[in-house]
């Protein structure tokens, strides 16, 4: 292949776009809600729910907020052929195409040189949108294919059940210069101890070595009995011989089975800056779709509206990683409302788009008891 061509996916109409025409928004004050009053001289009564169709809301969009965004979450619909209350979820493959490809291109313009979207989807499309995403967004502004776990139990009627979701990241500097802007994860308390009655406190170790062949890093260690060791077959020790004084003159060199095992460095709670976010979203940290129904219900308990919700954990984690308070949040569809609510609590400004009337029988009622403080599920 020439290296001047490059693979597009292609579909039925695929050329056909729409026209759209400059839109504008405007307030329904009857429908606004905010608190009572300013909590500090910086609040800002700004954000905003659009109820309408979400691509003309988000060309509408387009000339106040271009590069403005911090992070689009969207959980669209996965088009999977089944029919719910809210929305139809069985549109023809191209119509659907034509759909994602029309809304994605506003966003990239939305999104701030260090944003990032967030596409949950799962099997049926996921693999065709992440290649319109590599059309709309390039190959190299990819950063990573979440698994969320979204279910623990076993599907047992399938041939092969379904337990995860995809999340598809995108950015528009690529993951390289996108590392630079988001945040570490708060460093689990888990796993630290204190077996040698260490004075600097409980810690947790790691192995001294590393996978490979590096001439400065094969030499013998001593351990605390005396024992001479070579760095494990195929393996060279974890650093050069000054670094391994300096972690033992420091203390930090633990040596396990009383004294004979290979060395393992120590960390001491409180040293960790944070965790780099990994690529499996576990529904312990994360939710899943019980836990998503458990919030839906303590909000309505008397109405089963949403089938699919998405847990405010899973959000909580995402905004953690790609936002920072006062950021701005957008997600065009935005179902239950979980983004905004999510966003809210986290001090992060938001916009959500809703064409569906649980826009006003559901959203807006769970958005007045996040503003309220009287929301009883989710995270706090």
């Amino acid at each position: 292949m020439n290296s001047k061509q490059k693979l597009e996916l292609t579909w039925i109409g695929k050329e056909n776009r729409p026209k759209l025409e400059p839109r504008i928004l405007l307030e329904d004050p009857e429908k606004s809600y905010h608190a009572k009053h300013r909590v500090t001289d910086r609040d800002i009564f700004d954000n905003r729910l659009i109820f309408g169709d979400n691509l003309l809301a988000l060309k509408a969009l387009e000339q106040e907020f271009a590069g403005k965004v911090k992070c689009v979450f969207i959980d669209p619909p996965y088009n999977t052929g089944s029919a719910f209350d809210q929305y139809d979820d069985g549109l023809e493959h191209s119509l659907w195409l034509s759909l994602m490809r029309d809304r994605l291109e506003i966003i990239k313009q939305l999104l701030s040189s260090e944003g990032t979207l967030w596409i949950t989807i799962d099997d049926n499309e996921a693999h065709y949108l992440k290649v319109l995403c590599d059309e709309i967004f390039g190959r190299r502004n990819f950063i990573c294919n979440v698994i969320w776990q979204k279910r623990t139990s076993r599907e047992n009627r399938a041939a092969i059940g379904s337990s995860h979701d995809h999340v598809l990241v995108y950015s528009n500097v690529g993951a390289v210069k996108w590392k630079e802007h988001r945040n570490l994860l708060p460093a689990s308390e888990k796993g630290f101890s204190n077996p040698d009655n260490d004075p600097k406190g409980p810690w947790r170790s790691i192995p001294f070595s590393a996978q490979g062949w590096r001439p400065n890093q094969m030499y013998k260690i001593v351990t605390s009995t005396g024992l001479t060791l070579d760095p494990p077959k195929g393996r060279c020790w974890g650093a050069t011989e000054d670094v391994y004084q300096r972690h033992l003159s420091e203390g930090r060199v633990y040596f396990p089975n009383e004294g004979n095992g290979r060395p393992r460095i120590k960390t001491y709670m409180g040293e960790e800056k944070g965790l780099v976010p990994n690529s499996i979203f576990l529904a312990s940290e994360a939710g899943d779709n019980q836990s998503a129904k458990k919030e839906m219900l303590s909000l309505y308990p008397d109405d089963d509206a949403f089938a699919t919700p998405k847990p405010e954990k899973l959000l909580r984690l995402i905004l953690s990683i790609a936002t920072n308070p006062a950021d701005l949040v957008l997600d065009s569809f935005a179902g239950s409302g979980t983004t905004g609510a999510v966003a809210h609590k986290m001090g992060r400004r938001w916009i959500m788009v809703e064409l569906g009337e649980h826009c006003h029988t559901h959203i807006i009622p769970r958005l007045k008891k996040v503003i309220d403080g009287e929301d009883p599920g989710g995270i706090t």
